[in-house]
């Protein structure tokens, strides 16, 4: 008898020894190290991924410590682990949901396809599959831009934090709905109403969506036209003068974006693409094109909103980030020989 209480305390002893060494020795992981625990994934597949990750010991342990505490379940999601830590320490994290955010940075005036690139970069998918989102499923903002052909002009920029447990419409949608708060911020959509058939009103508000879409039409070529904040009401300006004269607005970075629609864009702009048929095309279609080209930030949106009262028809960069504002066509050649005269001069 005593023998045998000798040897079930020894294996008590063993065990206890075991678990503890298995729970609470801390692992260091080689390097960083992600592991991806997809939804509906046993606490069995968790403890394997995690062991053979190296992030644990012991994957029976592992459970065994879970079943202890089995009050708390573990999250889906992406986890990174570069310091050493015990397996208790993981699985606390693991319960706690600790995933890691991959943080995706969109620059004011980035397009659909570099917004795209910029996802895929950040390790979240294909470009591919963001594109096939933004170019597909209008129907976030339908309410306020009916006409749109895509997301284009609504994705917002701003610095994002995005896991791969998220999809790629949840991307866009997070994009969307900064959009949204901006543009409520600055009077351009008002706040979110159900439309009533009844309502005396409809009509204006049918015209208020005319506006939104027009508005970040313009706004996305002012963008693209200038990174000067104080310079956009200015150039805002300009376009709309132009409208109002029925002129073509000749803006550059609508052709640019037309050839990057159909493929073709080549990284510089030469006279032959001016002549390219694309309703895209400020050169060869009046008025605004059909779409944004970019998607705006805060101060092209509110200069597009409200250009300054100006009699300026054309523009040219003065070669230190800045623009010269002429009246005539007479004036803006004299200030495209300037231009010409100081870049020849570097």
């Amino acid at each position: 008898m005593r023998v045998l209480f000798t040897f079930f305390l020894l294996a008590v002893l063993a065990c206890g020894g075991w678990l503890a060494w298995a729970l609470l020795q801390p692992v260091s992981p080689s390097g960083q190290t992600f592991v991806l625990l997809h939804p509906g994934y046993s606490t069995r597949r968790i403890a394997t991924e995690l062991k053979s990750a190296g992030v644990i010991r012991s994957a029976d342990a592992f459970i065994l410590w879970h079943y202890l505490h089995h009050k708390r379940s573990l999250k889906a999601g992406e986890y990174l682990f570069d310091k050493s830590a015990r397996a208790i320490d993981v699985h606390q994290r693991l319960a706690h949901g600790d995933v890691y955010f991959h943080t995706v940075v969109i620059p004011e005036g980035y397009n659909m396809f570099e917004i795209a690139q910029a996802i895929q970069a950040a390790g979240l998918g294909s470009s591919e599959d963001f594109l096939k989102v933004v170019t597909s499923d209008t129907s976030m903002i339908s309410d306020i831009a009916p006409d749109a052909k895509s997301l284009e002009g609504y994705l917002f920029p701003n610095t994002y934090e995005f896991t791969r447990m998220q999809t790629m419409d949840e991307m866009a949608a997070a994009m969307v709905k900064q959009f949204r708060i901006v543009a409520r911020e600055i009077g351009l959509v008002p706040d979110a109403k159900s439309p009533d058939p009844q309502h005396p009103d409809v009509q204006n508000q049918e015209a208020s969506k005319n506006d939104v879409q027009q508005t970040v039409i313009l706004a996305s070529i002012v963008e693209k036209e200038t990174a000067a904040p104080e310079e956009r009401p200015l150039v805002a300006s300009v376009y709309r003068n132009r409208i109002t004269e029925r002129e073509a607005l000749q803006a550059d970075p609508s052709v640019i974006y037309a050839e990057l629609l159909q493929g073709s864009y080549g990284g510089a702009l030469h006279h032959a693409d001016m002549h390219f048929d694309s309703a895209y095309n400020t050169y060869t279609h009046p008025g605004l094109p059909p779409g944004p080209i970019g998607n705006p930030g805060k101060t092209s949106l509110e200069a597009a909103m409200h250009p300054a009262s100006t009699d300026y028809f054309y523009f040219v960069s003065n070669g230190n980030g800045h623009h010269r504002f002429a009246h005539s066509l007479e004036e803006h050649n004299r200030n495209v020989a300037a231009y010409r005269k100081e870049m020849a001069g570097r």
